[in-house]
């Protein structure tokens, strides 16, 4: 037996095990001398195979190579194809960058055809590193067999796995909301969309709901969402929030807000007069059930919308009185 020197060079004896591996055919044989009868079916997600292997790639593989090893340890047969997910955004994407596409005409104009072929061109790109860095990883996986999700006979297999989910009535019509992107005209996962995340100033604006029994008085709202207006059905005060009704001198009518922010919403000019006097101070419970008219007209007739109602996590710390 060859004495084993207690100065090891790790690297060195990596390299001469993946060599003696590869010389002796290690992973073969080890499914050659097993049952055919006697298989084990390991499914494998793969990777993208436009992007280098991460620390995440490294860290699944090393955990999903413990699996087919143990099984065949127990005698079973066990094939390991490596595959590649060929995930049509993030490679348009790659595509789009390298070419300096802006959107969809941008793509028209530089020809579909051409576009999908230089998508099928660049999909194995990156295929030698990875085999290169599985391989150092010890992971045993068939290279000789390996399949694309693009091509044609894995994407049949797919439609014919859904068709028989349909038959069995295990597929339902629904409706989930999504990431979208406008840029490439598609929907995009949690992940593709947090490629892109960046701190942006949200759009917020304040708005007036005319009162019912005082025409001529606004309750002044703000909201960082102004989209939702269109299908507004009421106003929140907070209990420990103050409120000002004013009568703006300039503008003719009345608002309520909050006292806090009125200063912010009406500025006062350097050495001028305040264009508005405080007519009364009140609270969220003087406020509580009174009615505004809606902006708009699509809920009408409902007859418990458009009311002020009071909720304690309503709060002008922030400008939301």
């Amino acid at each position: 037996m060859k004495a084993i020197s207690p100065k090891l060079e790790i690297s060195k004896t990596e390299n001469e095990i993946l060599k003696y591996w590869k010389d002796t055919q290690a992973f073969q044989k080890s499914n050659s001398i097993r049952d055919e009868n006697k298989s084990y079916f390991f499914y494998d997600g793969p990777p993208f195979a436009n992007g280098l292997p991460h620390y995440g790639h490294l860290l699944a593989n090393t955990i999903k190579d413990t699996v087919p090893r143990y099984w065949n340890m127990r005698g079973f047969r066990v094939e390991r194809r490596f595959g590649w997910d060929c995930h049509g955004f993030p490679v348009e994407s790659e595509i789009e960058k390298k070419n300096e596409l802006k959107g969809r005409q941008d793509v028209v104009d530089f020809g579909i055809e051409k576009f999908n072929e230089e998508c099928r061109t660049s999909v194995m790109h990156y295929a030698s590193s990875w085999e290169k860095t599985i391989e150092r990883l010890g992971r045993w996986v068939d290279w000789d067999q390996t399949y694309r999700t693009m091509d044609k006979d894995f994407m049949e297999s797919v439609w014919w796995v859904f068709s028989e989910l349909y038959k069995k009535e295990l597929v339902y019509y629904s409706h989930k909301i999504v990431a979208y992107s406008p840029r490439n005209a598609t929907v995009v996962s949690n992940f593709e969309a947090n490629q892109n995340y960046q701190d942006v100033q949200d759009p917020a604006v304040t708005i007036g709901f005319e009162s019912v029994d005082e025409p001529g008085t606004f309750y002044l709202a703000w909201t960082t969402t102004p989209w939702t207006l269109v299908a507004n059905l009421a106003l929140c005060v907070g209990g420990e929030v103050s409120y000002v009704k004013i009568h703006h001198k300039e503008k003719q009518k009345n608002f309520v807000l909050a006292e806090s922010r009125l200063e912010a919403t009406f500025p006062t000019k350097k050495g001028k007069e305040p264009a508005y006097e405080v007519v009364a101070k009140l609270s969220a419970d003087d406020l509580r059930g009174k009615k505004y008219k809606p902006l708009f007209s699509f809920y009408k007739n409902n007859p418990n919308s458009f009311t002020i109602l009071k909720d304690d996590y309503v709060s002008d710390s922030d400008g939301t009185g």
